[in-house]
């Protein structure tokens, strides 16, 4: 009875105590996120700031430039005046003289009316000159003001850049003309690219130029209207084909006029911290997008410390109540303490790589913005002089104060730390000059240094865009220390570990050979089902091309073309049956690579639309520019499947067969109009040996239902995914999702030989058949013999070599690959040594190795899989019998 009272009220406490400890993780981890959201948002403002500083620094290097050239008399008197060749090129001369030493992109003198009449490029075949640049804003700003600017992709040169351009007034202060200089903004870009953060810069109309990453350019942040599309259109600005809409839809408002913002981007869909700076000169705004990743680990410490603290107090009054049963809760509570250590541990460490990683992000800035960072920070010019540095820096090296003011060498602060054994061990003199040498290399650079008093310090160092170089010093000797005792935890853990896997190594092994096992019998048995059924295939084939010649025969001829179809299907089935064998069992290999998908989409809808213009249906394939990585081989057997099932359960009506962009994926699609498929079959379909017939498919045509099932495991070999909607009654869908390929980088695709059609015939022929079957050497001889060759059968190594003569070579080799013990390619190049000469040969083989299709493909020697179709046969024979007389 006091069980059952008990009982409840344990389970009640239990409860109690779970909610509680869920809602105190629940308000630490909002509140540490919060947190850490306020001061992400304050590091990224300071980002931004030091982002637009470095813009717009850079552009004031250059906005002087046509001010002055304006004011120049020389081209202020060719503007004046008709301008004759000779003028001309001085003038071509002088602009590419000013251009090349200011490190500008181009320099353009325009006429009153927006005429390019030199410019610094003249010698390019994409010269300004004679271009007419009068629609252009930075010329039309000109009639109402002295100064223009515009950004948009050169008219002739097609590369973006920003234009600066100054009216040339004569002494009535007319327009005569204009000096533009454009600069290039690749430089902001690379260095914005080297960050982790990205960085983003649209013009007044929100349309994004300037990106750190390339695929983000030419976005519109808000809808244009007619009229601004009407305006990029006339002044050319940008490639408007390429401009498109960036979903964005704001999740919440943070500080600083920060926000929490869920952007659809080129990389696909995620929540950004969204900080926007706006650049009143350029009449642009800065962007920064930054992932907020320190949110969710901050609130995954608070979780995990609060939990913790929960915890501790919840032992500790299970203690006090229940002092009878100490032991047993001391054990309990010192493994869930252990477990709670090792959680801690790890977050320290994420925690402190963080940290370091923000430092890393702080050295872009220097003077008071450096007096937050918890790293110390020293800032050094081009002439390796002190500029800036933080308290942090001082403390953590204990700098005596009157070493540290501005514009003092660095070599003097190098060798003062040398002489207390900061730069490490060796000759303090040798170690400031390798210092100062790494640092006029502008080289960046991550290391650590041990301290005599035992400090542990990380110092990173990289060169600034405009010269110098910035340095942060962390103190990590808590992080390594924490480090060490994680390691002796994970060793204590790997014994723990290593006893607890070794028995499903075992039991895994013991899988792997079985399967191995397995696959090696289904191979085995599908190549000794091929062999007979090779040699029937040529004897049905010979039969009936004999019986064909006779009127008389016309039925047994009609006989034998059905037996050759149904060993057709028999070979189908085997093939399949081998093809499940090698997915299941690892041995399929495969040649991911970028392919265009157009060829392959046209071939199967000429291939399959003549089967089902033979059924009465309509096939319809569209085609495709796109380019996928994929294997050709199995992708073309996935889609082979998919359309050989539409045609075969599809009674009337059409096939639609074609791909839809999925983001970063392609879907291939095709569409039937049969019968459809029940929700509850749609799984059952891509097993082995299950077929939907259910009176849909036409008498006759039924598979052996391994087409899906090889569907399956192909797909999933190459990661791809397979996607089935169906109808009853309407018909159903199936598809296959496969990621976008790089066009770029497609593997061109060798030219076909040309075909002539005046092929020799065979009669005559003379023909080797090396086979150990004799069933298959008797069909080969009756098949060659119909066509007029002249036949010798070998059964191995030890009828071959007798038989091969000198000068006595074949015309052409028939070699089966596997004969006994031995291998064909070993056979035939012992044969080529006796007759002194290489025919060619054809190897027959039921295996698929990738090794031996390699080799054949590699010594250009033909290939064929068995059962062998006697046509396939012998267009390979004359094939190979022109390229050897050519």
């Amino acid at each position: 009875m006091r069980l059952r009272r008990t009982r409840p009220f344990t389970l009640i406490l239990i409860a109690l105590l779970g909610a509680g400890m869920i809602l105190v993780i629940w308000l630490a981890g909002h509140q540490a996120r919060e947190r850490a959201l306020d001061e992400d948002s304050a590091q990224a403002a300071q980002h931004l700031r030091l982002s637009a500083d470095a813009l717009e620094s850079f552009i004031e290097r250059y906005r002087m430039l046509p001010a002055v050239l304006a004011r120049d008399a020389e081209l202020r008197a060719a503007l004046a005046g008709p301008i004759d060749p000779a003028r001309q090129s001085q003038l071509n001369l002088k602009l590419e003289d000013v251009n090349g030493a200011a490190t500008s992109s181009t320099l353009t003198l325009l006429d009153r009316n927006g005429e390019a009449v030199a410019a610094s490029n003249w010698r390019l075949p994409t010269t300004n000159v004679e271009h007419n640049y009068g629609f252009r804003p930075y010329f039309r700003q000109l009639d109402s003001t002295d100064d223009g600017r515009f950004f948009g992709v050169g008219v002739t040169t097609g590369t973006p850049g920003y234009f600066l351009s100054k009216a040339v007034r004569d002494d009535r202060q007319r327009l005569i003309g204009a000096l533009v200089v454009k600069i290039t903004l690749d430089d902001i870009e690379r260095e914005w690219g080297r960050g982790q953060d990205l960085v983003l810069v649209s013009d007044s109309q929100g349309v994004v130029f300037l990106a750190s990453q390339q695929a983000w350019l030419y976005y519109e942040l808000q809808p244009l209207a007619a009229a601004e599309r009407a305006e990029l259109s006339a002044t050319r600005q940008y490639p408007e084909p390429r401009l498109r809409p960036l979903p964005v839809s704001t999740l919440r408002a943070l500080p600083l006029g920060a926000r929490l913002a869920r952007v659809k981007g080129p990389s696909g869909e995620a929540a950004y911290l969204w900080q926007s700076l706006p650049l009143p000169a350029e009449g642009w705004t800065l962007h920064l997008l930054r992932i907020p990743r320190a949110g969710t680990l901050a609130a995954r410490n608070a979780g995990l410390i609060a939990a913790g603290a929960w915890l501790t107090l919840v032992f500790l009054a299970l203690f006090l109540q229940q002092r009878a049963r100490v032991a047993r809760l001391q054990q309990r509570s010192q493994a869930e303490l252990e477990q709670l250590v090792q959680q801690h541990t790890a977050a320290l460490r994420t925690a402190q790589d963080g940290l370091v990683q923000a430092a890393q992000d702080a050295t872009q800035g220097y003077g008071q913005s450096l007096e937050h960072l918890p790293q110390g920070v020293s800032v050094i010019d081009q002439q390796l002089r002190l500029v800036a540095w933080n308290r942090r820096y001082v403390e953590l090296f204990r700098m005596p104060p009157e070493l540290m003011r501005a514009g003092r060498p660095i070599e003097d602060i190098l060798r003062h730390n040398a002489r207390r054994g900061m730069l490490g061990a060796g000759d303090p003199e040798e170690a400031v000059q390798r210092r100062l040498e790494h640092l006029r290399a502008a080289r960046p650079y991550v290391y650590e240094r041990e301290w005599p008093d035992g400090t542990v310090v990380e110092i990173r160092g990289n060169p600034l865009p405009a010269g110098g170089f910035v340095t942060s010093y962390a103190d990590i000797t808590a992080y390594r220390n924490a480090a060490r005792d994680l390691r002796t935890l994970a060793s204590t853990l790997e014994q723990r570990v290593a006893q607890r896997t070794s028995e499903l190594e075992e039991a895994k092994g013991e899988a792997e050979r079985a399967n191995r096992s397995k696959s090696r019998f289904v191979a085995a048995a599908v190549h000794d089902l091929k062999q007979p059924l090779n040699a029937a295939r040529m004897f049905v084939h010979a039969c009936g091309e004999r019986l064909r010649e006779s009127p008389q025969q016309a039925e047994c001829a009609a006989l034998a073309g059905n037996a050759e179809d149904a060993l057709s299907a028999q070979d189908a089935i085997l093939s399949s049956l081998l093809d499940i064998s090698r997915l299941e069992s690892g041995a399929m290999e495969t040649k991911v690579r970028n392919l265009r998908l157009g060829p392959l989409l046209e071939a199967l809808g000429s291939e399959f639309g003549i089967l089902a213009q033979a059924k009465g249906l309509k096939l319809r394939c569209v085609g495709t520019r796109a380019v996928v990585r994929s294997d050709e081989t199995l992708l073309r057997r996935i889609l082979q499947n998919f359309l050989s099932n539409a045609i075969r359960y599809t009674r009337q009506g059409r096939i639609l067969f074609g791909c839809r962009r999925d983001g970063a994926s392609l879907r291939i699609e095709v569409w039937d109009t049969g019968p459809g498929i029940p929700q509850q079959r749609h799984q059952e379909i891509f097993e082995e040996f299950r077929r939907f017939d259910d009176g849909h498919a036409a008498p006759g045509d039924h598979g052996a239902g391994l087409g899906l099932a090889i569907v399956d495991r192909s797909a999933r070999l190459l990661g791809h995914s397979i996607g089935l909607r169906s109808q009853p009654g309407r018909g159903s869908v199936f598809s296959i999702t496969l990621p976008l390929g790089d066009a770029a980088n497609v593997a061109a695709v060798p030219a076909a030989a040309p075909f002539h059609d005046e092929a020799p015939a065979l009669h005559g022929c003379r023909v080797w058949c090396v086979d150990d079957d004799p069933r298959v050497r008797e069909a080969s001889r009756a098949l060659l013999q119909r066509w007029g060759c002249e036949v010798a059968l070998v059964g191995g190594e030890a009828d071959a070599l007798p038989l091969a003569q000198p000068g006595k070579a074949p015309d052409i080799v028939l070699l089966d690959y596997r004969l006994g013990e031995h291998v064909g390619p070993d056979l035939y190049a012992q044969l080529c040594t006796a007759w002194g000469a290489a025919p060619p040969v054809i190897v027959i083989s039921a295996e698929h190795d990738a090794a031996l299709l390699e080799l054949v493909r590699s010594k250009g020697w033909g290939f064929l899989s068995k059962p062998v179709r006697p046509p396939a046969l012998r267009a390979l024979i004359k094939q190979l019998l022109i390229r050897n007389a050519a």
